[in-house]
């Protein structure tokens, strides 16, 4: 576990108002509304510190609580799908956990960028989500042979590109899930995995981490220019679940 030294504000995808510039900010005024994925005093406040470089105009159609779900999730998922994975249009995408922040985000993209979308959640209430925000086929991955649905929605021939949120679960089944010259992106893990690694030999299939943090300064400004496209054209709108005042804000990770 990693405790970090007290006082600390979490947080750091957050959207408001510009209050006010620092000497030689250019980009922004009093006034602007704006997201930034790279708070350096703490989301969880009235007012926050953002560096120039990391904050960025808020779409108009766009309300605040869904300028804060744009950061992490939308970022991860843009990086997920193109700058590491190199989706492409007409590709079929298995979204492995599709209902959360990043997955659906990946949904939306993935639609908006031509591609068959394929997604799965734990529930049927995740599964309508996922549906209603873009993906063609929907699998319950709670259910016994859920990935001989999969198999049976391409014919038998795999998907070519797979967005995984918890690889030390899935990573064995994606391999198997994959078409030839497929690729796993995996976005989220939570321990150890053994895999087969002849899955991958016999189909020459990659598998390719993802970390936000590693995105540089040109593939910073391609997303964030694609991200504000899909927002102002309506390809892409983040989904707000729950909203908790901020004295409620500890409910929000229970």
């Amino acid at each position: 576990n990693i405790k970090p030294q007290l006082p600390w504000t979490p947080g750091h995808d957050v959207a408001g108002v510009v209050e006010q510039v620092g000497e030689g900010t250019t980009k922004f005024k009093p006034g602007d509304r704006v997201f930034t994925k790279g708070s350096v005093t703490g989301a969880y406040a009235e007012y926050t510190v953002a560096e120039e470089d990391t904050t960025f105009r808020l779409a108009d159609r766009l309300s605040f609580q869904q300028g804060a779900g744009i950061g992490t999730p939308y970022m991860t998922a843009y990086r997920a799908l193109f700058h590491r994975a190199h989706g492409k249009p007409g590709e079929t995408v298995l979204i492995h956990g599709a209902s959360g922040g990043v997955g659906l985000a990946t949904v939306q993209l993935a639609k908006a960028h031509g591609m068959v979308v394929m997604g799965t959640a734990g529930s049927n209430e995740g599964m309508e989500l996922v549906r209603k925000n873009g993906a063609s086929h929907v699998f319950n991955h709670r259910e016994e042979g859920y990935t001989d649905k999969i198999m049976e929605a391409t014919s038998g021939s795999g998907v070519n590109l797979i967005v995984e949120m918890l690889a030390n679960v899935n990573l064995e089944k994606d391999l198997e899930l994959l078409a030839r010259h497929g690729r796993v992106a995996v976005v989220g893990n939570r321990g150890p995995t053994n895999i087969n690694a002849r899955a991958a030999m016999t189909k020459e299939t990659s598998i390719i981490g993802v970390m936000l943090y590693h995105m540089d300064a040109k593939e910073l400004g391609e997303t964030v220019s694609a991200l504000y496209a899909g927002f102002t054209q309506g390809t892409l709108s983040p989904v707000v679940g729950r909203e908790y005042p901020l004295e409620q804000a500890g409910q929000a990770h229970r």
